[in-house]
């Protein structure tokens, strides 16, 4: 294993690894065997994404880009990907628009544009991601630039790309001064995009509309050398160093778009239309780069209202981004947020975060009249009960807005970071995430007083499914330690149902006798998953065609063989020993054989259901009260 200054050697060599140097007519040799290393930046973004590669997932593209990142949003990130970074890489019109992300709180729209801007940081540093810029160039220029219009039209035909924009001012001059206009002299090197450098990618973010310059986007003169060069109009004297500078070729984000001044917005619009803009005294200034904007609805809803606004109105691509509505997705965001915080060493309880998904989703769906609330929960998250596919797909098309409000997911780590500090605990049950919930709803700004008893029923709701889940872990736990119980009733039901499907008779156990098969024992079992007296022989007959199927392959058939017939033994046998859970779960001072099971069934939790020896006992304990009511 590498030591650390072992690790810093090789990184040096890696970045060594990167740099490039050259003359304009070596870059043409590059651009002849590459076209794409001069892609404009809408089409390398989308290559960015694509090069993790594309999946189709029911008739859906899924981007592995956004894998580990981006959770519960996949339908937004496949339009976003195709109707705009897709288009746009193919010169569509889509690519002369600002892409405005537009969302409730913490819904991720930030967090989309950081994974754009650190995805495009590392897509630099492959040899799939290579890109070159004029050295020097302030504004790390595309060097196809020094093409003279006159020649383009023979070096796109003979390269196979397009080439558009002009050089700018700094590049223009040292051509003429410099080169002596001679494009073949002028030194290209490599360049890897650095946001903490400036390279490639900015960030506008608004201030005090009454401080904020135009120079934070344009650049500005420079007062330490326009003595010395005379002129506002010599790139010397100027600084290009605005965020439409250095975000050429690359990504600008507007944070919070839509509270900066409208003066501000009104040089956007030349940038996405027409490709340049206007600084200083100089001619307008050529700049590729994807911009990406994100606000909240509210005040999306105020800018279109606003008749001064129209202008923007038509340069803007609006992408929906709402909260995650499956609770699998939303556990992934809680547990990423806990990765990236000092609860990383907190132990958080089998479906604690689950529990606290089923809240915040609750909160965002849309009640409808096909079918329950829980049960469209259910939906969402894949599980289908009871609906045709026409019924599903109508019920997730009734409300193309849902997910646009609701808890967001800040709330729920704030919660349960709160119920740590207050218990000063090591390890967290869902019922104490769900007391923080609770508690928290008075406190939270954006819950409005009277959506307050409405998300205290969904609470309630989360409990009830928890209660279920609860007594289902521990009903496996206890089981799990008679399973030889579950495998005797296991085999007693198979000996029964070949008799019935044979119509052969089995022996009596104790006499010896032979008797028919135990219809009352079949019956008990398969009452336990729904199978009715019509379905019985089905069921039965599909079981033992099961069976032979694995005994010609020469595979064991046991009890937890088949799912159904797994969880029908385990309810089973569950129900004959529920006077034995509940005492022994609630007895005080159990006698050393409760004990022993106890002991067993913690255990069991622990070792194979992801409890801590705390949590455990205190699911133990709670499930007993709840077969005690």
């Amino acid at each position: 294993m590498l030591n650390m200054a072992d690790r810093l050697r090789a990184y040096r060599e890696e970045e060594s690894g990167l740099r490039w140097e050259g003359h304009f007519g070596d870059y043409l040799e590059l651009v002849k065997r590459n076209p794409s290393i001069a892609n404009t930046a809408h089409a390398r973004v989308y290559d960015m994404i694509a090069a993790t590669g594309i999946e189709e997932v029911d008739g859906h593209k899924v981007y592995h880009f956004f894998d580990n990142e981006m959770f519960g949003i996949d339908l937004a990130l496949e339009r976003l990907v195709e109707e705009y970074f897709h288009s746009a890489a193919r010169r569509l019109d889509v690519k002369k628009r600002i892409l405005l992300l537009m969302g409730p709180v913490s819904g991720g729209k930030s967090t989309l544009v950081s994974v754009l801007k650190r995805g495009l940081e590392e897509y630099s540093r492959t040899d799939r991601g290579a890109m070159y810029a004029i050295a020097g160039c302030p504004m790390q220029e595309e060097p196809l630039h020094l093409i003279p219009q006159a020649l383009r039209s023979d070096f796109e035909r003979d390269l196979g790309v397009r080439i558009e924009g002009e050089l700018c001012p700094v590049c223009r001059f040292h051509l003429q001064h410099t080169y002596g206009n001679n494009p073949m002299d002028v030194p290209v090197k490599r360049m890897v995009f650095s946001e903490a450098g400036r390279i490639g990618i900015g960030t506008f973010s608004p201030s005090d509309p009454k401080s904020q310059d135009i120079a934070d986007l344009t650049g500005s003169v420079d007062l330490a050398t326009i003595a010395e060069y005379g002129s506002e109009s010599d790139p010397r004297a100027f600084r290009f160093d605005g965020e439409l500078n250095k975000a050429n070729r690359g990504i600008l984000e507007m944070q919070e778009m839509l509270k900066i001044d409208t003066k501000f917005l009104y040089h956007l619009l030349s940038l996405t239309q027409e490709g340049n803009f206007k600084a200083g005294r100089f001619a307008l200034i050529s700049a590729d780069e994807v911009v990406i904007a994100h606000t909240n609805e509210t005040e999306y809803q105020a800018f279109i209202s606003n008749k001064k606004n129209e202008a923007l109105h038509s340069r803007m691509i609006v992408m929906p981004i709402p909260y995650s509505l499956r609770v699998s997705d939303e556990v992934k965001i809680y547990e990423k947020l806990i990765r990236h915080s000092d609860l990383k060493d907190v132990h958080i309880a089998p479906h604690g975060l689950s529990t606290a998904a089923i809240f915040t989703v609750l909160s965002r769906l849309k009640p409808s009249a096909k079918t329950e609330l829980m049960n469209k929960l259910r939906v969402y998250d894949g599980a289908v009960s009871g609906l045709s596919d026409v019924d599903v797909q109508e019920l997730m098309a009734e409300y193309p807005d849902e997910g646009m409000n609701g808890v967001d997911p800040r709330y729920v780590m704030n919660r349960i970071s709160s119920t740590l500090v207050r218990n000063n605990a090591n390890c967290i049950h869902p019922l104490d995430i769900l007391r923080g919930l609770k508690d928290g709803l008075g406190q939270h700004a954006s819950i409005r007083s009277e959506d307050k008893e409405a998300l205290q029923n969904f609470i309630a709701v989360a409990r009830r499914e928890y209660d279920d889940i609860a007594k289902k872990e521990v009903q496996r736990a206890f089981v799990y330690s008679y399973e030889q119980s579950a495998q005797s009733i296991f085999n007693n039901y198979l000996d029964n149902i070949e008799a019935f499907c044979n119509r052969q008779t089995i022996s009596d156990p104790v006499t010896g006798e032979p008797i028919n098969p135990d219809e009352r024992l079949m019956r008990s079992i398969e009452e336990q998953i729904g199978v009715t007296e019509n379905a019985k022989r089905q069921f039965r007959e599909e079981l033992l065609i099961r069976i032979s199927s694995y005994a010609r392959r020469g595979k064991p058939f046991t009890y937890d063989s088949h799912d159904r017939l797994k969880e029908a033994i385990e309810k089973k046998l569950f129900s004959d020993l529920k006077d034995v859970v509940k005492i022994t779960t609630s007895v005080k001072n159990p006698d050393p054989d409760q004990l022993k099971r106890m002991n067993q069934v913690l255990d069991t939790l622990v070792a194979q259901h992801g409890y801590c020896p705390t949590c455990a006992n205190e699911t133990l304990k709670y499930v007993g009260s709840l077969l005690s009511r």
